[in-house]
């Protein structure tokens, strides 16, 4: 099966706006000039636009010929991360600072071609919305759309994601059954002690010497409280204490991310995390405040929609070019919230190999533009298939 040919005008055009997205790149809720670019070509298109939903994001609905009133939901992601590009290529960022290193780029490309070629072709029953959502990268965009009223204005039947996957072959897709994505969580843990001289520590409480124990025992979480068939990840990520030499400062910060893949885990871990950060601190005559904040659940693929996404697949590229046992990420997704709410289902295509530092977040990342077409093909394939 092939609906957009590889090379052919629609997937030069893919390119086109695929390398002009990542030239500049937007972060959240600021993809002010990504959104104006998205809404007026699904205009061009004679799409139902609708702009401004969760500030930036851009809604758009396309009713096929035939009689139906059976609706999906198609999302793409449009911002960029917070990371300075060290590629040398012409269409590289001219943002200081920002970087499409998720392929968000490439997402946004591929969900634009379908909604072309399905406007074009419109011998389908029922509708299509596509949903372009702002501030995927740890700042919920899609929880702001929804509490904005998304599935009340567009009431989609099933919903469905995509999301490139650096390190599987070019021409393959993974479906996973169940979860795919693992939760978000964050924290930030304050210990305050009392500063003193760095000579004479037996004046005062070294937050700094409680951080050290903390950081051990923290790793007992995972390693001695959940259960090693099942995965969770606590990781400590940043430090900050002390601004001297000499001197003991009076606290120190400790700041990471927690994940998992049920909401009987997260509870676990939040709460044994608030135990040892008491009890820790306590025992050497410190106190310790957490600041926990939950940012996404745990992506989960629903049943049918996962068999339906298995059979699109299968169907576009071949029972060989269909991965369905491949092991969940510990990178989180707010399509989670999505998922929620409507049933449906968050498939990976591949991008390639990740040999010189192009895997995900990474400055040298680049989206695969040759994936572009067999993207638009899998929307467009799912959308013909589900709107009978």
């Amino acid at each position: 099966m092939c609906l957009i040919a590889t090379n052919s005008e629609l997937h030069e055009l893919m390119r086109e706006w695929r390398k002009d997205i990542h030239a500049h790149p937007e972060t959240a809720y600021e993809e002010h000039r990504t959104a104006e670019k998205v809404a007026e070509l699904l205009r061009s298109f004679d799409l139902q636009v609708h702009t401004g939903m969760a500030v930036t994001g851009v809604v758009a609905t396309l009713k096929g010929d035939l009689p139906g009133s059976y609706c999906i939901g198609l999302r793409a992601d449009i911002d960029a991360l917070n990371l300075q590009e060290l590629n040398s290529f012409a269409h590289k960022s001219r943002h200081q600072g920002k970087m499409h290193a998720c392929g968000h780029d490439g997402h946004t490309s591929m969900l634009l071609g379908a909604a072309k070629y399905l406007s074009e072709h419109r011998n389908f029953a029922g509708t299509v919305v596509f949903i372009f959502q702002p501030a995927e990268e740890g700042e919920a965009g899609a929880k702001m759309m929804l509490d904005e009223g998304l599935f009340k204005q567009f009431n989609v039947d099933a919903i469905y994601g995509m999301h490139n996957w650096p390190g599987l072959a070019q021409g393959k897709f993974v479906v996973h059954s169940g979860p795919v994505m693992a939760s978000m969580d964050l924290f930030d843990i304050t210990i305050s002690g009392q500063g003193c001289h760095g000579g004479m520590p037996h004046l005062g409480t070294d937050p700094i010497m409680v951080a050290g124990q903390l950081i051990s025992a923290l790793q007992s979480i995972v390693s001695r409280n959940v259960d090693p068939l099942h995965s969770a990840v606590v990781s400590i990520t940043q430090m900050h204490g002390g601004e001297a030499y000499n001197v003991i400062p009076d606290s120190v910060t400790l700041s990471g991310t927690c994940r998992a893949f049920s909401e009987e885990q997260r509870v676990q871990i939040h709460s044994q995390m608030t135990q040892i950060v008491t009890n820790i601190c306590a025992a050497f005559g410190a106190t310790g405040e957490l600041d926990y904040r939950s940012v996404a659940p745990s992506t989960v693929n629903h049943p049918q929609n996962t068999k339906i996404c298995s059979d699109v697949i299968s169907q576009l590229v071949g029972d060989q070019n269909l991965l369905l046992e491949e092991a969940p990420s510990m990178g989180s997704e707010d399509f989670a919230f999505m998922l929620l709410e409507k049933p449906g289902a968050y498939i990976w295509i591949g991008n390639g190999s990740m040999e010189g530092g192009k895997g995900l977040h990474n400055p040298h990342y680049d989206f695969n533009d040759q994936v572009l077409a067999l993207g638009a093909n899998y929307w467009i394939a799912l959308t013909q298939d589900q709107l009978v």
